[in-house]
């Protein structure tokens, strides 16, 4: 009689236990999926430190979710906010862009590698990031076509090899056919370069454009 109660108990713990991990397990893949929707551009060994699990799991969960690797994610993104752009052709935009909503915001991501730094002190030659922070400021731009009037620049911290800059821009004010845009550029911890620009439209005007 007491084996049998011993065993039930067992089986009752071992039930809990597998409860437990099951609840664990559906909490870690809500906060995966968060995750990768606050920072889509996040690596599975990104992820993997974040949620303090093994790069492994995070592979299992991404599949069992039906969430792309990064490069898949990254292209599904680019394939639809490439077909936007009307300003510039969208393989003109330095680094992937990623989104885009026309007359309005846009996003893109510049990997740093060897060939974009200094040989000597191995720091990131800074038109590299000027060219993300123009190039996509002129993609936002709701025209056939459109110039840089006027560049305001700021390197705010060095960037290295290996780096992933994030650049945001928005359309902060319209005057006519000037259009006034902010870019901001962040690596994975802080801001990095920031820029703004007053961009100059010609052909058919943008609807509904703020004074």
């Amino acid at each position: 009689m007491q084996q049998i109660i011993e065993t039930g108990l067992k089986s009752t713990e071992q039930s809990e236990v597998a409860k437990m991990a099951r609840v664990k397990k559906k909490e870690r893949q809500q906060l995966l999926v968060e995750k990768v929707k606050e920072k889509p551009f996040l690596t599975d060994e990104e992820l993997a430190k974040a949620l303090g699990v093994s790069v492994q799991t995070i592979r299992l969960d991404r599949l069992e979710l039906g969430i792309p690797e990064l490069r898949g994610r990254i292209r599904k993104m680019a394939e639809t906010a490439q077909n936007k752009v009307k300003s510039i052709q969208s393989g003109e935009v330095v680094g992937e862009l990623i989104d885009l909503e026309l007359g309005h915001s846009g996003i893109s991501l510049l990997r740093v590698t060897e060939d974009m730094v200094f040989a000597k002190t191995q720091i990131a030659k800074g038109h590299y990031m000027f060219s993300q922070a123009n190039s996509l400021a002129l993609a936002i731009i709701d025209a056939p076509m459109a110039v840089t009037g006027v560049a305001n620049v700021k390197y705010k911290v060095p960037v290295h090899v290996g780096e992933k800059l994030i650049a945001k821009a928005e359309i902060v004010r319209v005057r006519g056919n000037k259009y006034f845009v902010w870019v901001k550029t962040r690596n994975d911890t802080q801001e990095v370069f920031r820029a703004k620009f007053i961009m100059v439209s010609w052909g058919e005007e943008k609807k509904g454009a703020r004074a």
